[in-house]
């Protein structure tokens, strides 16, 4: 796998830009929302995942078409991106907006971090063990959502 990273740039960068979307999105999780630290991490995130995606959209190596993962990636751009809108607007209810879409991108990052191990493991098929990992980790974390957002914006007012 190092070897075909380091003759693929795009997947290289694809995989710098994923590791470091899962490490800003993890260090902005316990620190207080709105602070000049949240805005720097959250700026980091931000252009994290939208490399990530924008890497993820010009890669056709697997299926040489635009594929599931393509509109997988849409999906996570329009999260993220939703996300920053609502911070910039400021409209009425902004600060939902923004913590749902951040959020979902994250738990989005997540799942497809997991699909991505399950995808490895050589005696599990590559779309049951993508499909089912990814629908559990974003179960888990809808959940969790659903759990912990409210209180923290209710925190926040």
């Amino acid at each position: 796998m190092i070897e075909h990273l380091l003759s693929h740039w795009m997947g290289l960068v694809h995989v710098l830009l994923a590791l470091a979307a899962l490490l800003f999105g993890t260090l902005v999780l316990p620190f207080r929302k709105g602070d000049s630290r949240h805005r720097l991490l959250g700026r980091a995130y931000l252009i994290s995942m939208v490399g990530l995606n924008l890497t993820a959209l010009l890669n056709y190596e697997l299926f040489g078409y635009f594929g599931p993962f393509h509109w997988v990636a849409l999906l996570s751009l329009a999260s993220v991106l939703g996300g920053y809108v609502a911070v910039r607007r400021k409209s009425s209810g902004w600060k939902h907006r923004h913590a749902y879409f951040m959020a979902g991108s994250y738990v989005g990052l997540l799942a497809a971090t997991v699909a991505e191990v399950a995808s490895r493991v050589p005696s599990w098929p590559f779309g049951i063990s993508v499909v089912v990992s990814s629908l559990l980790v974003i179960l888990i974390g809808v959940v969790l959502m659903m759990r912990m957002l409210p209180g923290i914006l209710k925190s926040r007012r």
